[in-house]
């Protein structure tokens, strides 16, 4: 899957402006956390500046800061997706370690060529679907699963059928 395709589901997934007292991001737009604009920015941002965030304002972060960091572009197509969609949702390295959980390497978090070797060795599908599991199994466990829980397990099972979709159309 190329990184724009993945960033459209992304958004989708995002949505727009959010302020939930529940939510330890915070303030966020796009899916990108005022701490993480404000960081890559150089510089504090008010809400005005949240509010106003454009898809062409945030592609640019989550490319480097998520796509890149967990090596998506490297990945099995569908596999891409879900590291990507979990690497924005739950961070970098837990996304890789969820990775390496899946194919039976070493849970460093860092993405390296053994991960990559692991991951050719196996099939695709089944590598998506012990992700999403453990995935889907750690987002159960937390406790705020009874405000996000409808919603994050909706997104996991989109996830997991566009990434099988897209690994279906290149077998």
């Amino acid at each position: 899957m190329l990184f724009n395709d993945a960033l459209k589901v992304i958004l989708q997934h995002e949505g727009g402006y959010v302020n939930h007292p529940k939510d330890p991001g915070g303030m966020t737009n796009l899916g990108v956390t005022k701490r993480v604009y404000e960081e890559w920015v150089g510089h504090t941002v008010n809400e005005s500046v949240m509010r106003s965030l454009k898809p062409a304002n945030v592609a640019p972060i989550y490319k480097k800061n998520y796509w890149d960091k967990v090596k998506c572009s490297k990945l099995p197509s569908g596999l891409d997706l879900c590291v990507f969609d979990s690497a924005v949702n739950s961070g970098t390295t837990r996304a890789a370690k969820w990775l390496q959980h899946a194919v039976g390497a070493k849970e460093d978090g860092v993405i390296g060529p053994k991960t990559l070797a692991a991951i050719s060795t196996l099939d695709t599908a089944d590598v998506i679907n012990n992700y999403m599991d453990t995935r889907l199994k750690f987002l159960k466990s937390l406790s705020i699963w009874p405000t996000f829980g409808k919603g994050w397990g909706r997104r996991v099972e989109e996830t997991r059928n566009l990434a099988l979709e897209a690994n279906r159309k290149l077998a």
